[in-house]
């Protein structure tokens, strides 16, 4: 099958070794090397995405808008097939696209450094700056309600009325804190109703992978664009504190091991910062800490959540996966409070 959509990309002249990238949830991966050039291959998850032709759209429309308005920013563009498509179906098996490989580009899996912190940041405020003159309601919602923490929420009362009831009695001490939280919940709703706060082309998955690095680790530009929609800057910015500011990752089960570290912090408000300062309204600037705990907290409900449901979402490679995860969550919301005073003082010196 891959044969044949190398095909139609006109790739199959120069392709010389298929190599898998990835396998995971989300999309599965491939690096189509060639005699001179590389080019990455995607089979868009069609489960989670149940558009992919709206994904496609969006990343048309946005390459548009850049080449015309800001055509020195490295924006990796999908090929097109001989009759002008970006992406291929194929009956019984799903969507494929594919990219150019940048050529002295590398992603990272972790964020080792507040300076690969900081190039980040820089790089996802600038994506969104970038675009402040896109008509954002030409952008199509791929993942309906995706960072609606007031469903989300929802869904995690549902599943106390619903779910596995030995699961919600020995989740008892985790859901009471979550309940307690429900005021980061409020502050979302009202958000939402404050004209203050716009409607911005944001990515909503910064995590560090879906960043091009060069060879000298400064950020060339944003890749991954499945999740790009109308949303808050607190979805980019939020998500970046809850996977940078951690020397550990949602997986970890030694809660000991999770702490906020303040020099990741800063270095986050301050790439953020240098290209959003001037974009983001006073009341959004206000509002620059509470990005942390309104991604961290819905994160915590999500997979509470999925635990509840007996693990439908997100699965579970071990008993009481999602149970964990929650629970990693809850704790680095916990220290993130603890932390608030300095925090906010971070902030402030930037603002």
């Amino acid at each position: 099958m891959l044969d044949a959509i190398i095909k139609e990309f006109g790739l199959d002249d120069e392709a010389l070794s298929i190599i898998p990238l990835t396998q995971g949830l989300i999309n599965s991966t491939w690096k189509i090397c060639g005699k001179e050039h590389a080019y990455i291959l995607q089979k868009i998850n069609h489960t989670i995405f149940k558009r992919p032709e709206d994904i496609a759209q969006n990343i048309d429309i946005i390459s548009a808008y850049l080449k015309t308005h800001h055509p020195g920013y490295l924006f990796v563009s999908p090929l097109q097939t001989a009759d002008g498509k970006s992406l291929i179906y194929k009956e019984g098996d799903g969507y494929y696209r594919a990219f150019p490989f940048v050529a002295g580009s590398h992603s990272k899996d972790v964020v080792k450094t507040p300076a690969q912190a900081f190039e980040a940041a820089k790089q996802f405020g600038r994506f969104t700056k970038l675009l402040a003159g896109l008509n954002v309601s030409s952008i199509k919602i791929t993942i309906p309600s995706f960072h609606d923490l007031g469903l989300r929420y929802s869904q995690f009362l549902t599943a106390l009325n619903n779910g596995n009831k030995e699961r919600i009695l020995q989740s008892a001490t985790l859901i009471d804190q979550l309940k307690q939280w429900s005021f980061i919940k409020d502050q979302f709703e009202e958000i939402k109703n404050n004209p203050a706060f716009k409607l911005r082309v944001t990515h909503n998955d910064t995590k560090i992978s879906n960043v091009l690095f060069d060879e000298a680790d400064k950020g060339l530009c944003v890749i991954d664009l499945d999740t790009v929609m109308p949303g808050y800057f607190i979805s980019d910015l939020g998500d970046m504190i809850r996977t940078y500011v951690c020397p550990v990752s949602e997986e970890e089960a030694d809660f000991s091991k999770i702490e906020i570290r303040d020099e990741f912090y800063k270095a986050v408000v301050l790439g953020y910062y240098e290209e959003m300062k001037a974009v983001l309204t006073e009341t959004e600037k206000d509002h620059f800490f509470y990005a942390g705990p309104f991604l961290i907290y819905m994160q915590a409900l999500r997979f509470i959540t999925d635990h509840l449901n007996n693990d439908v979402y997100y699965g579970a490679r071990y008993a009481g996966q999602n149970f964990v995860r929650a629970g990693n969550q809850v704790t680095l919301l916990q220290r993130l409070f603890e932390k608030k005073n300095i925090l906010e003082n971070i902030i402030k010196e930037e603002k």
